[in-house]
C-alpha cells in the first residue's frame, strides 16, 4: 500500500500552503478572530475559487469528488494555519448530506455552499460529546404536512453566522436530517467564541415549526456517519497540521534561545522533550495516513476510526503541552501561536468524542469480542 501523496495531491496541498502563507499568516489570522464575525468571507470566497468547497462532494452532485487522501492535503495545511473559517461544517457535513437530500429545493443551497455563496451549520451534538446517533434527544414530531422540533443542539461550528441549519433529530424512531432556517419561530441561537478563537452557537428548538419539505433524509443513520466520520478524518488531519507547526516552532526555539550561553536545545531534558515530540507526530500522521487509506478504500470500522481520534487526542494533547513547556510562559502569550495551535488541537479534540471517550470505545469493543 502506498502512502504518498500522487503529484495532484501535492499540487493541491501546495497551492493550499502557498495561499495560506500569503493570505493567512498569523498575525491576519488574528485580525480575523478578532473582527465581528470571527470569519472573513474574502477568504471564504477564495477558498470557493480554489474549489475547495466542492472538493468532498461527489462529482454526480455537482462536486470534485476528492478522496480522503484528498482532503488530508488541504487539512493539515488548515490545521498548521489555524483557518478560522468554518470548512469542515460546511464541505464535510452539510454540503454532502445536502447531496444525499430527497427532495430538490436541497440543489439550490448545495450549489450556493460549493461557491461560496451561503453558509450552513450541523446542528448535532446535543452535550454528550460522542458521535453516537443513539445519543440523539432532540425530536421531530409529524404535524400535519409539516414537522414540531424539540430540543437543544450545542457547539454548533458557525450556528450563529449560517443562512440554514441540518438537523439531525430522532423521527419516529430513527435519526433523520431536517432543514431548518434559523430565523424561523421556535428557534434560539446563542453564539460565543470558542477556546481556540473560532464561533459556535448553542440552538434550542422549543416547538419550532419546519415544512413538510424541510425533511432532508429520513432514515440518515448510515448517511449521518459517512459525514461524520470524514469529519473526524478531517478533524485529526487538521490537529497533525498544528503538531507540525508546534514542532517546526518549538525545534526552531530551542535552537535560537539561549541560557548560560548556549541554546537550551543542547539541554538533555528539551532535547529528549523535542525528540518524544517528533515520535508523537510521526505516530499520529501515520495512524491518520493509514485511516484515510481504510476511508478511501471503504474498508474503515468503528474500531479503526476509534483508534484514529484517541491517538490523535492523546499525542496531540502531548505535542502541545510540551511546545508550551519548551518556550515556558511566553508559551502561553497571544502574541505567539503555540498557544492557540494547542487550543486548536484541544477544541478538535472534543468534537464527535474526545480521545478518551474513543479509547473507551476500543476496551468497550476489545472486551466484546473476547466475550
Amino acid at each position: 500500500m502506498d502512502f504518498n501523496f500522487t503529484d495532484e495531491q501535492r499540487m493541491l496541498r501546495d497551492s493550499v500552503s502557498n495561499f495560506l502563507v500569503r493570505h493567512y499568516d498569523f498575525d491576519s489570522r488574528q485580525k480575523i478572530v478578532r473582527s465581528d464575525a470571527g470569519w472573513s468571507r474574502e477568504i471564504w470566497q477564495q477558498l470557493a475559487e480554489l474549489g475547495l468547497l466542492a472538493l468532498p462532494v461527489a462529482e454526480d452532485a455537482g462536486g470534485l469528488g476528492g478522496s480522503a487522501v484528498d482532503l488530508i492535503a488541504i487539512a493539515e495545511p488548515f490545521g498548521a494555519h489555524l483557518l478560522a473559517e468554518p470548512y469542515c461544517a460546511n464541505a464535510l457535513l452539510v454540503a454532502p448530506l445536502l447531496a444525499h437530500a430527497q427532495n430538490a429545493g436541497a440543489g439550490d443551497w448545495l450549489e450556493k455552499i460549493m461557491a461560496g455563496e451561503a453558509l450552513g451549520a450541523f446542528a448535532y451534538e446535543e452535550g454528550h460529546g460522542t458521535p453516537d446517533l443513539s445519543q440523539i434527544g432532540c425530536i421531530a414530531v409529524r404535524d400535519g404536512d409539516g414537522f414540531t422540533v424539540t430540543g437543544e443542539k450545542r457547539l454548533v461550528t458557525g450556528g450563529g453566522e449560517a443562512d440554514i441549519l441540518l438537523v439531525v433529530a430522532q423521527l419516529d424512531g430513527r435519526p433523520c436530517v431536517l432543514l431548518a432556517q434559523p430565523d424561523a419561530a421556535g428557534i434560539t441561537i446563542t453564539e460565543y467564541p470558542t477556546i481556540d478563537g473560532r464561533r459556535a452557537a448553542n440552538i434550542v428548538f422549543d416547538g419550532a415549526q419546519l415544512a413538510a419539505d424541510a425533511l432532508l433524509i429520513a432514515d440518515a443513520e448510515d448517511k449521518v456517519r459517512a459525514a461524520i466520520d470524514m469529519a473526524m478524518l478531517a478533524l485529526c488531519a487538521e490537529c497533525v497540521g498544528a503538531m507540525g507547526g508546534l514542532m517546526r516552532q518549538t525545534a526552531e526555539y530551542a535552537a535560537t534561545r539561549k541560557q548560560f550561553g548556549v541554546p537550551i536545545g543542547t539541554f538533555q531534558s528539551v532535547a529528549h522533550r523535542i525528540a518524544d515530540m517528533k515520535m508523537a507526530y510521526t505516530r499520529a500522521r501515520a495512524t491518520l495516513l493509514y485511516t484515510a487509506a481504510l476511508l478511501e478504500a471503504g474498508r474503515a470500522t468503528r474500531r479503526d476510526m476509534a483508534i484514529l481520534k484517541g491517538q490523535i487526542g492523546k499525542l496531540g494533547r502531548q505535542v502541545g503541552e510540551s511546545a508550551i513547556q519548551t518556550h515556558g510562559g511566553v508559551g502561553m502569550t497571544d502574541e505567539l501561536s503555540i498557544g492557540h495551535l494547542h487550543k486548536r488541537i484541544l477544541t478538535n479534540d472534543a468534537l464527535f468524542g474526545a480521545g478518551e471517550y474513543h479509547l473507551r470505545v476500543l476496551g468497550n469493543l476489545a472486551a466484546a469480542a473476547d466475550a
